[in-house]
């Protein structure tokens, strides 16, 4: 893509957002930021940047004079498709790329995508450590690590890129028409794997319909010499094996460890050996804020699954567990049904403590099956959970929920919930036999 003196809109300036200004600036292109936040709401770094570079900025909202005067708009995952500085580029006959579609533009080493609506991370990741085990040299971007755009500019010295992308970067890619009319190239991974499909976005996406259109569009511009992996226990995913130009690679979804069985099968595509993904799984320590130990003490482990943001992922985190569990959820409800969840929660759940914008649903969803406790803030949800866990139990922050009602994203989430745990005093031997032999209600904060 020559974006040699062109003027490259960039809409939203979060992480992946500066990633594509920085990128357009490197190749000589003129980047400007459109931002809905005001100037002193964004990251400083951010703010750095643009002022020491003297790139054109709009803050605390997208005005069309702005967006006109581009060659080419870049999206950031968090702009919705619809909203209406999308439709003025498009109106305007001006290309519309997200952040992925515009950095695959300067790519031309092989792409493994791995989306889903869980386990994405954790798959990626595990890819990411098979290729570089193997003695290649891997980027490991997108939803996990860095975005996609800060690796533009190393593909020269790299093997592959192993990429976590989402619906929402997959709604914005370019048409076959637009492709042509636009001089572009469309997104294409030489490797796609879709670990599995259900209720995830419902907040965004209009129904389940508009989700799995979105999830399929990895698969688009794939040709013969490419793959796709699929979930055989998914039954969405089997409806979508037809339509795909690519060679079809099924993996065990009812394994002991789908997410291994995913990795492997990306790992025979690629020609490495099983016996170094076996390596990589037995080494495997896990990602940050999927079921990672945040603290134990006076018997109780305190546990943080801050990525675990739809039902379907807090499923997986109590399945873990045969003793206690206090469970903290809630969050920005995604429009799914947490009454799924009612038979697992009687079964491992000792005491629900909710939070933010969804608690009120998922009490109601709970209610009759467990006691729940509505508190405030996470503090004082940790609070609870501290107050009523005995020793032996674990207290878990798996939300069902996104986090941006409270927080930036589900890392700072996390972040916030280790900070709190760490905080948290050892209690007196007293206090612990109390609570060892001795019911207790809950208690709202």
């Amino acid at each position: 893509m020559n974006v040699l003196n062109k003027k490259i809109t960039i809409i939203g300036c979060e992480r992946s957002g500066m990633a594509a200004a920085r990128l357009a600036k490197s190749h000589g292109g003129i980047p400007q930021i459109s931002e809905k936040k005001s100037a002193d709401q964004i990251e400083a770094s951010a703010k750095d940047w643009i002022q020491n570079n003297k790139v054109s900025a709009e803050f605390g909202g997208h005005t069309r004079e702005f967006i006109l005067e581009s060659d080419c708009v870049v999206i950031s995952p968090g702009v919705l498709f619809q909203s209406p500085a999308v439709q003025w580029a498009k109106e305007a006959g001006i290309a519309v790329l997200g952040e992925i579609e515009f950095a695959f533009q300067f790519c031309d080493k092989p792409v493994v995508a791995v989306t889903g609506s869980n386990g994405k991370t954790t798959v990626t990741t595990l890819i990411h450590q098979i290729i570089e085990t193997a003695g290649h040299r891997c980027a490991l971007c997108g939803n996990v690590g860095s975005p996609f755009s800060s690796h533009a500019d190393e593909f020269n010295s790299l093997d592959y890129a192993a990429l976590e992308v989402s619906s929402f970067q997959m709604e914005s890619l370019l048409t076959k028409d637009e492709q042509k009319k636009f001089g572009l190239k469309g997104f294409r991974p030489h490797a796609a794997v879709i670990i599995n499909i259900s209720q995830n976005h419902l907040d965004r996406h209009a129904d389940m319909n508009e989700y799995i259109r979105a999830k399929a569009r990895i698969l688009e511009n794939q040709t013969p010499s490419d793959f796709l992996v699929l979930n055989n226990a998914n039954e969405i995913l089997k409806t979508l094996a037809p339509s795909a130009k690519s060679q079809v690679r099924w993996f065990d979804g009812k394994a002991a460890n789908p997410n291994h069985e995913a990795a492997t099968a990306v790992g025979n595509i690629l020609g490495i050996p099983e016996a170094i993904c076996r390596k990589v799984f037995a080494e495997f320590k896990g990602v940050e804020h999927r079921m990672e130990l945040a603290r134990c003490v006076d018997g109780v482990e305190f546990y943080n699954d801050s990525k675990a943001t739809t039902p379907e992922a807090a499923s997986w985190a109590l399945q873990r567990f045969s003793e206690p569990v206090v469970l903290i959820c809630g969050g920005r409800d995604k429009k799914v049904d947490f009454t799924l969840m009612r038979d697992l929660v009687r079964q491992k759940v000792k005491i629900a403590i909710v939070i933010g914008e969804a608690r009120e649903k998922i009490r109601k969803a709970f209610d009759g099956c467990v006691p729940v406790v509505e508190c405030e803030d996470l503090k004082s949800a940790v609070e609870t959970a501290w107050h009523q866990a005995a020793r032996g139990d674990h207290v878990i922050l798996s939300p069902m929920c996104a986090s941006f009602d409270m927080f930036k994203d589900y890392e700072h989430r996390g972040k916030v919930f280790k900070q709190i745990v760490n905080q948290l005093k050892v209690r007196s031997a007293e206090c612990v036999e109390k609570l060892r032999t001795t019911h207790h209600e809950p208690r709202t904060f």
